[in-house]
């Protein structure tokens, strides 16, 4: 009902103008041509109106309708008004004018003066117009990432660059425990501990150094109730004219997950663990039992062997001769895999011994020439470290003998501050990696991927950089923390020369 009335009152106050433009043209008629229609006022041409010249006043008097049409109802109306102008002013400069030149130029540019003023007012118009629709599409946007700023899954806030919070959404409350009002004001730093205060004043930092954050990284915050909850944060920076405003940050609680995860990291150590205690006891049983048999049983076909010569049995003496050949291959082969399922070297004297032997084992097997560098003295690595640096080297090692087709490998250990790294890079063939960690199973690298997992229980990382034709690299680091540090029990490290 009410817009029904206010369409009224427009249409309404549009019809009166009209009506006044219409006036004013009327108005004019009689003034261009007072002899005709205004005798009894006796005006002559060379007459003056208020001071200006009769041909200035009707002029003005011209203009003014068409400058009125043209800005109320838009540049069309403005032609038209012209059109009309020209309509009045034409008769009288050609069939009454004494001065006909000059009264075509005169009507020349009141009708040329009407269109320059109404494209200029079209041209406002449709500036206005466009600045109205880039408003409301603002206004529009403004409102939709409202709504998605305050319905996000994800927890949102903006702060200023001394890090009070601005704005805050729904999922912020449930983060940290306040809510969304209350955070408006608090200090980002009274949310986080020592560590992680660090953390974020380097990512401020890289931001205002023109860094840009692509990865996520993890947080920690105190939340109201004084638990604690892990954050996977990303952050970038807000600016306005070129100059830094503020930050935005995107939080998402990973705490369970992180949780779940550490579970899985413990389970999947305690497996690896007791893989490698079963794997030790057959190798020592196979050691101490198997191959102890299988030893007695060749000295006493040695024996037998002996004793057939004596008799002048030479056949059997060689059949008995091939029977210890084949106990002592026997033999041989089971040692070989009590030394893949658990080295003793790696017990008994250490890391750098036993990836020596890895690296013997590939020249011996495979023809290619392999040696181990160590740069420094290295830190003493708990059992489990060791290990899991081993089978990792023992996994590439293998991989170098089976595929690369490579004529020459390096094994690197270096120790540098805290960290430890371990490289074993070839000259090889190389290969495709896959996009992600993930496609090493899709693709049947599933030796790569137990690679992985080994870093990952470490607490380390491992890297893959391969290019065909340009070999194979894999760099393990990992942080020798109080996890993976032990205090030395025994054995040595020696530092293997390379071979010329």
């Amino acid at each position: 009902m009410e817009q029904q009335v206010t369409r009224r009152l427009v249409e309404t106050v549009r019809g009166v103008e009209l009506l006044a433009a219409i006036a004013m043209f009327l108005v004019v008629i009689p003034l261009h041509y007072p002899e005709q229609l205004l005798p009894f006022l006796d005006i002559r041409e060379t007459d003056s109106l208020l001071g200006l010249e009769r041909h200035a006043v009707e002029r003005l008097f011209l203009l003014l309708p068409i400058t009125y049409l043209g800005f109320l109802f838009g540049m069309k109306a403005g032609l038209a008004g012209s059109g009309l102008a020209l309509a009045i002013m034409l008769p009288n400069a050609l069939l009454a004018s004494e001065h006909r030149a000059d009264a075509l130029v005169e009507v020349g540019g009141v009708v040329a003066g009407g269109a320059v003023i109404n494209v200029g007012f079209e041209r406002l118009r449709r500036e206005r117009e466009r600045r109205r629709l880039v408003a409301e599409q603002l206004a529009i946007s403004e409102e939709r990432y409202r709504e998605m700023f305050e319905n996000a899954h994800d927890a949102i806030w903006l702060q200023d660059m001394q890090g009070r919070i601005t704005m805050a959404n729904k999922a912020c409350g449930e983060i940290s425990g306040y809510a969304p009002e209350e955070l408006v004001g608090m200090r980002v730093k009274d949310f986080l501990l020592e560590g992680s205060l660090n953390k974020a004043r380097q990512i401020r930092g890289g931001l205002l150094a023109g860094l840009t954050i692509d990865e996520p990284y993890e947080q920690e915050i105190m939340k109201r109730d004084g638990t604690r909850a892990l954050l996977w944060l990303t952050a970038s920076l807000i600016t306005s004219r070129g100059r830094p405003t503020g930050f935005q940050l995107i939080a998402r609680d990973i705490t369970e997950q992180a949780l779940m995860q550490e579970n899985l990291n413990f389970y999947l150590q305690q497996v690896t663990r007791a893989q490698e205690h079963e794997r030790q006891r057959i190798a020592q049983e196979l050691h101490d039992e198997t191959a102890h048999s299988l030893m007695v049983m060749a000295q006493r076909l040695d024996s037998l062997a002996l004793t057939v010569r004596r008799w002048r049995h030479k056949d059997v003496a060689t059949e008995l001769q091939e029977v210890r050949g084949n106990a002592i291959g026997a033999l041989m082969e089971l040692r070989r895999l009590a030394h893949d399922l658990r080295p003793r070297i790696l017990d008994d004297m250490g890391l750098v011994p036993a990836v020596e032997w890895l690296a013997d084992e590939l020249t011996q097997q495979n023809g290619i020439e392999a040696r181990v560098e160590v740069d420094g003295t290295l830190p003493r690595l708990s059992e489990e470290a060791q290990l899991l640096l081993f089978r990792i080297a023992q996994e590439a090692l293998r991989n170098v003998g089976k595929h690369s087709g490579a004529t020459e490998a390096t094994l690197s250990l270096q120790a540098y501050n805290d960290r430890l790294e371990m490289r074993v890079a070839d000259n090889g063939h190389g290969f495709q990696l896959p996009k992600a960690v993930g496609d090493l199973a899709a693709t049947g690298k599933l030796g790569l991927l137990g690679m992985h997992e080994r870093a990952r229980l470490l607490g380390g990382t491992l890297d893959i950089r391969s290019e065909r034709r340009r070999g194979t690299t894999v760099v393990v680091e990992l942080l020798v923390s109080a996890v993976n540090r032990q205090v030395p029990r025994g054995g040595s490290a020696r530092r293997k020369r390379p071979t010329s």
